[in-house]
């Protein structure tokens, strides 16, 4: 009897584990996109060139992921958007994370936009 209910129970507590691993795993590129989309903007409004900018953001995110830097007369902004998939067995669409930094622009930057 207790191998039978083992055995109803098992597939859904595979599936939850699943589930849970793949929420650890977006939380965790969550925080790589932020922290890269920080590092991004400081580097810029000390001013940086936008081509490193982009290159140091993304050495900090996932392979994928898209990179947005614009920097006016104020402020520099730094957009990382990264899919993460689940694992196949789980049979979910992938989700989307957003990072969304600004920073100032130190005196004397001259503003330039790159997509």
């Amino acid at each position: 009897m207790a191998t039978a209910e083992i055995a109803v129970a098992l597939p859904s507590l595979v599936l939850i584990t699943a589930i849970a691993l793949w929420g650890v795993r977006a939380a965790s590129v969550q925080l790589a996109c932020t922290d890269a989309a920080r590092s991004g903007a400081r580097a810029a409004a000390r001013g940086e060139s936008l081509t490193a900018v982009r290159e140091l953001v993304e050495r900090g995110v996932p392979k994928g992921a898209a990179v947005q830097v614009h920097r006016d007369g104020a402020v520099v902004r730094v957009d990382v958007s990264a899919p993460v998939a689940p694992a196949a067995a789980i049979g979910l669409p992938a989700i989307t994370v957003h990072a969304h930094t600004a920073a100032e622009t130190e005196p004397g930057v001259p503003p330039t936009t790159t997509p």
